[in-house]
């Protein structure tokens, strides 16, 4: 392990979540989308195992498996030089796997990593394993990141508690315990998902005593409020976990479908929808 590389990635992670401000991290679903991300200013990348899935057209994260989620994400690390958190899902497996994914995710580069309480995989309707079980996964993380010699990572501890529950205020509740509860086994954020509404983020950023995480931007939530209210709310992070791939998906399909239709490319030079060989050769480090 390189460790003052990687030492100093978690470390710039740390300081960029505890600036005060709202850290936007957009997901990089492969290495160009994250070298996009980098060249537009953004100062961290979140990796998304839903976007990995979906560029790969595989049914699901959980199909997608540990093995690929970390090539892709070591391919993500070696294309940018700002800090990447991983997308670890559920650790892959239980307890006793969390020490070998923590170990693997360190070796690929990464400054931080989402460990989450969903059961990865599970046929609908989704759920969460119990909070003793899933509160010891992060302290497992947080013990496997020093003694792999990198005490300085970030572990962004995720509750979907919220997210499955048919009552959302039972939900949000359950939410607020648990994400307090991973805080105290040694998280360093408290990531909540299913957030759909202003009134729920005040209530989260109130009641957790930590740093919160939101997702913004997913279907579910992309019309109810905009990053610089999430600010506003004291939000320390926002997880932007589809809006790259979706957004890629889209300018694919309008641009191809006006070749097909138009029978050229003048829709597509008046849009500007052609990258310039100035820009390409920008991108690319040229």
């Amino acid at each position: 392990m390189q460790k003052g590389i990687h030492m100093g990635k978690a470390s710039e992670l740390r300081r960029l979540l505890n600036s005060g401000g709202a850290l936007v991290m957009p997901d990089a679903y492969d290495p160009l989308s994250a070298r996009i991300i980098e060249k537009l200013g953004f100062k961290a990348a979140q990796c998304s195992g839903y976007s990995f899935a979906l560029a790969a057209c595989w049914p699901s994260e959980a199909e997608f498996g540990r093995d690929r989620n970390l090539a892709v994400t070591a391919g993500i690390v070696g294309a940018v030089s700002i800090p990447v958190m991983a997308d670890g899902e559920d650790g892959f497996g239980d307890v006793m796997a969390i020490p070998s994914t923590i170990r693997d995710f360190i070796k690929a580069g990464v400054a931080g990593i989402n460990i989450e309480d969903q059961v990865l995989g599970n046929p609908a309707p989704k759920q969460v394993i119990g909070r003793d079980e899933a509160a010891e996964k992060i302290r497992a993380s947080r013990a496997a990141a020093r003694e792999a010699g990198e005490p300085e990572l970030v572990i962004n501890g995720r509750t979907d508690a919220l997210a499955v529950a048919p009552d959302k205020e039972q939900g949000i509740a359950e939410a607020i315990v648990r994400a307090n509860l991973y805080l105290e086994s040694g998280a360093d954020l408290a990531f909540v998902t299913g957030v759909t509404t202003l009134e729920q983020v005040r209530l989260l950023v109130k009641e957790i005593a930590g740093p919160v995480s939101i997702a913004a931007g997913l279907p579910s939530n992309i019309s109810n409020f905009s990053i610089a209210q999430l600010r506003d709310c004291g939000v320390a992070r926002v997880s932007l976990p589809t809006v790259a791939v979706f957004s890629a998906i889209a300018g694919m399909m309008r641009c191809l479908e006006s070749i097909r239709d138009c029978d050229g490319f003048s829709e597509l030079i008046a849009q500007d929808l052609v990258c310039s060989p100035e820009r390409l050769s920008s991108l690319m480090g040229g």
